[in-house]
């Protein structure tokens, strides 16, 4: 018996049980994705990169001087990655369709404050009791009269009342702050159209999905892609969520609660459970114009830095591998939940493990984590767990993704290679978009002769990018003063 489990365990111990698969070549397979996706970035789409974000900083700046809605001295946050990559809980039928290589290169999406209410030494007034979990009503009533004239446009009464209108005018609306902020930003983007300047990145396209306005910037050779989402912007910590905070949580001793719970959002964006109420024609039941989403996008970045590495790029390779074959029904399932089973795990799993573990099981392990969460419908939010995002499904779309993951888990290799395979054709596609582009990089510079300040800015950016994978981006922006460095990596200033 010795000599047969001698001969057997060596080969068993390197295959999964599931899709008979080589765990070791799962694992390789996740490592050519991420070295391929991070070879993209070099010197010149730093510098690429670096214009982009120049440009729509002095674009916002241009939209607060519009009607000085915006606050003057703004905190913005930018995330890397798109909307679409699941770095936001916004529904994707809301998004769009966008292909990275024959529609953009490089996503970032940045959280614009409409409001900054920790500015100001008042009370503000979160009213959850119309709303699901993870919602709220926010009133303006208690602000002071200037905000109030500044938004008055933007606001609705409990009933949809308009501003001025008999005890209406202090609800702040997402979806009128949405319109108002899209406008705002294609007026902006028509005018720099109107008069161009040499050295500039070029917009190529300004669209509204949903609650974002989607901007793809030419720069260089590079096209970039910018989601803005217009939210309202909170330091401290909401009330709903102090119960999380009572938990262990694998973030301890790493970073400071101070760190961890920061400050917070408002999405303009409703619960599932209002939209199929109005569109079933509910209109008293359901008031998503009213409705914001809490977002603890400002915490994510903080606990991010405490994920594995080998965790962190199992995740971005099941996202990679599961991303099209999730989005129908388009409404259902986005990376964002991914993202979310995967800070549960690290609450739930032993660090020594997530961290020792190779690549590939941490993969299957995340694959079988949705498969499990998708045929019980449960997805508690890692901030309130009292908020099941999956509850919304009905049964049939559960289970019809529960069984495109099936096909995922049942062969994991062949997916990755899939995967490689579409990385690879984007970044062909980006050589073959950026021949004969010769737009400068700044006024008087030549095309791929950088001047030595942009050189130097260039070499930094790309030693940040090497040094902190994965990392989002806190930006302070000043519109008065936009040649300053301004933008964070977590606790550095660059």
């Amino acid at each position: 018996m010795a000599s047969v489990t001698s001969a057997v365990a060596p080969n068993s111990a390197a295959l999964d049980f599931r899709s008979g698969a080589s765990v070791e070549r799962v694992s390789e397979l996740v490592q050519e994705l991420l070295l391929l996706e991070q070879s993209d970035f070099g010197d010149q789409t730093a510098m690429e990169v670096h214009t982009a974000k120049d440009f729509i900083f002095s674009m916002l700046g241009l939209v607060q001087q519009l009607d000085q809605r915006l606050p003057v001295s703004n905190e913005y946050l930018l995330l890397s990655g798109g909307a679409r990559e699941g770095v936001l809980d916004l529904s994707p039928e809301d998004l769009g369709d966008y292909v990275k290589g024959a529609d953009y290169d490089l996503d970032f999406t940045l959280l614009v404050p409409a409001l900054k209410l920790h500015d100001r030494n008042q009370p503000v007034t979160l009213d959850m009791r119309q709303s699901p979990p993870c919602h709220s009503w926010l009133s303006l009533r208690l602000c002071e009269q200037a905000m109030l004239s500044r938004w008055k446009h933007c606001c609705r009464g409990p009933q949809g009342e308009a501003a001025g209108e008999e005890g209406g005018g202090y609800y702040f609306s997402p979806t009128l702050v949405a319109d108002w902020f899209s406008e705002a930003v294609l007026k902006v983007i028509n005018e720099l159209r109107r008069n161009p300047q040499r050295g500039t990145p070029i917009p190529e396209r300004v669209e509204r999905n949903g609650p974002v306005t989607t901007l793809i910037l030419t720069a260089g050779s590079s096209r970039i892609l910018y989601d803005l989402v217009p939210v309202v912007s909170f330091r401290g910590w909401p009330a709903v969520a102090q119960g999380w905070l009572m938990e262990n949580h694998f973030w301890d001793g790493k970073i400071t609660e101070e760190e961890a719970i920061s400050g917070f959002y408002l999405l303009p964006c409703c619960s599932a459970s209002s939209k199929e109420l109005l569109v079933g024609g509910i209109e008293g039941a359901a008031q998503p114009d009213k409705e914001w989403r809490l977002a603890f996008s400002r915490s994510e970045v903080q606990i991010k830095k405490c994920i594995p590495l080998p965790l962190a790029h199992a995740f971005q390779a099941a996202k990679a591998i599961i991303s099209k074959l999730i989005s129908r029904p388009k409404a259902a399932v986005s990376p964002y939940h991914l993202r979310t089973l995967m800070f549960w795990a690290c609450d739930r799993l032993p660090s020594t493990y997530l961290s020792k573990e190779g690549t590939g099981p941490l993969l299957l392990g995340l694959l079988d984590e949705l498969a499990s969460a998708l045929l019980n419908k449960s997805c508690p939010n890692y901030f309130l767990p009292q908020c099941n995002m999956f509850e919304h499904l009905s049964d049939s779309t559960a289970l019809l993704l529960a069984r495109k993951l099936a096909c995922v888990r049942s062969d994991p290799a062949e997916h990755l290679r899939t995967a490689l395979e579409q990385a690879e054709a984007a970044a062909r596609l980006k050589l073959q978009g950026g021949r004969g582009n010769t737009t400068a990089l700044s006024p008087g510079s030549s095309p791929g002769l950088p001047q030595p300040q942009e050189d130097r800015m260039a070499r930094r950016l790309q030693q940040l990018v090497t040094e902190n994978p994965g990392k989002s981006i806190s930006v302070f922006l000043n519109p008065e003063d936009v040649s300053r460095p301004h933008f964070r990596i977590d606790d550095k200033f660059y």
